[in-house]
């Protein structure tokens, strides 16, 4: 649950966001297909990180909304 708690938290959710931007800006940047795939798939952590979600929780037994996260 400590995992799921940061995660939620303004240091996991920006990393997401960051990690995001930056793997859109890398991959659009590629001017390839896989580059145009990995800048598209980039989009996934940006999303979930300022939608506070988080798509791992349900693997380790945690909330998928990172405000229940949170309140546990």
């Amino acid at each position: 649950m400590a995992f799921a708690k940061f995660m939620a938290g303004p240091i996991g959710r920006g990393g997401r966001m960051l990690a995001g931007v930056g793997l859109m800006v890398w991959g659009f940047s590629r001017g390839t297909a896989l580059g145009t795939a990995a800048g598209i798939f980039g989009a996934v952590p940006f999303v979930t990180g300022a939608m506070n979600w988080c798509l791992l929780a349900k693997l380790i037994g945690a909330p998928f909304k990172g405000s229940d996260a949170l309140k546990a």
